[in-house]
């Protein structure tokens, strides 16, 4: 590999748990690697392959949320309720502003589903906004949506940071992807128009600017009610 675009390809066909290694390696030592985030594919046992249809039949009847990634299952945690109310307090605002126009948001229990590589992926972003038949293909999952938000966890801070940073991208008609703070007032958000250069807001007297939609949110409304623990 002699190119930033090979090593990318490279690094998009590693598996969560190689690019996981791969990025602890480059940032050096991490007292959380060796604590156990997600439930699935923490130990070195070759999981059992599952196809997209074995997949939403087997979370149709599960009381577990499981994301999908490259036929490997990975548990969700349970969410604060800090995490509740910003995501409630960013359905509210969008649904709003939405309402009676051809896009409309999702939230938390609707997948997104992605191809990389001939590979399926299949997350379960915060919220997700879509727009018209382009956006929606199927009762469970949604392949085009425009926006995408995430509220970080600390169970799942690093696989938004890193491996869905890598991933939402290659959506094409993804426009931004929004990552929310529990642990304090900050939004960062990525851009295509920006060549998806990250963009921090910090400060409940300042504005997201959502553009993908045209919509500015105080952080204020944002945090409404959102008790920060830092």
């Amino acid at each position: 590999m002699s190119t930033v675009q090979e090593i990318r390809d490279a690094i998009e066909r590693l598996t969560r748990d190689e690019r996981q290694s791969l990025s602890d390696w480059l940032l050096g030592w991490d007292e959380d690697a060796h604590q156990v985030q997600e439930a699935a594919a923490a130990y070195n046992v070759a999981p059992k392959l599952l196809s997209v249809e074995e997949y939403l039949e087997f979370e149709m009847a599960s009381d577990v949320r499981h994301e999908y990634v490259y036929g490997v299952l990975y548990a969700m945690s349970g969410v604060s309720r800090q995490h509740h109310d910003i995501v409630g307090n960013l359905f509210f605002a969008f649904r709003s502003h939405l309402h009676g126009g051809p896009c409309r948001p999702y939230i938390t229990d609707f997948k997104v589903r992605l191809e990389i590589n001939n590979a399926d992926i299949l997350y379960y972003p915060d919220v997700m906004v879509a727009c018209g038949s382009d956006g929606v293909d199927h009762d469970y999952f949604l392949s085009n949506p425009k926006l995408i938000v995430e509220v970080l966890s600390p169970s799942t801070e690093k696989i938004d940071r890193r491996e869905k940073r890598l991933n939402y991208p290659q959506i094409r008609t993804l426009e931004e992807y929004v990552l929310v703070s529990q642990r304090k007032f900050e939004i960062t958000s990525y851009r295509r128009t920006d060549q998806w250069a990250p963009q921090v807001i910090t400060g409940l007297e300042s504005a997201m600017d959502f553009r993908s939609i045209h919509l500015s949110v105080p952080l204020a409304q944002i945090y409404e009610d959102v008790e920060i623990h830092a």
